[in-house]
């Protein structure tokens, strides 16, 4: 048994947005989507699907950004003149 059809869930999704329900009419849109780029099953749960936000486009946005733990200090960097040697004689 099929669902409902393209033109169907559209039609739908208009109407919805027409009475004020977009949380309804948001779903629609995201299983129209999920049909027009060749899902089969249009079942599909959509809910934790999160669009990117304006502004965080590019490699590596969709990872947060790691917190440093509070009192966290970074380490002492090493002296550049004491490269290569080392307290071992060999």
């Amino acid at each position: 048994m099929t669902g409902p059809s393209i033109e169907d869930l559209r039609r739908q999704m208009e109407a919805a947005a027409e009475c004020l329900d977009f949380e309804e009419a948001k779903r629609l849109r995201d299983r129209l989507n999920l049909l027009r780029g060749g899902a089969a099953d249009t079942e599909v749960d959509t809910s934790g699907l999160t669009r990117q936000q304006p502004g965080a486009m590019g490699l590596g946005t969709s990872q947060s950004r790691p917190e440093r733990p509070e009192g966290w200090v970074p380490p002492k960097k090493p002296d550049p003149m004491t490269k290569g040697r080392g307290r071992r004689q060999g």
